[in-house]
């Protein structure tokens, strides 16, 4: 349950933190839902990266 809570948690912290990022810059013209599609496996890959991180270090240190 925990492990869940902090996926919803940095799901939204990391999708807040990319809107600063223009990615569609990087792309041709007229590609924008690509730029999206980018943007979302970015942002999930980025939360599963920082959540099995904390996650693990809560664990290891025993705070919980």
């Amino acid at each position: 349950m925990v492990k869940v809570a902090l996926y919803i948690t940095f799901l939204i912290i990391t999708i807040w933190a990319l809107e600063s990022i223009d990615i569609t810059g990087l792309f041709k013209k007229n590609r924008y839902y690509e730029s999206r599609v980018l943007y979302i496996i970015v942002s999930m890959a980025l939360t599963y990266l920082v959540v099995n991180f904390i996650y693990d270090f809560i664990i290891n240190a025993r705070i919980i």
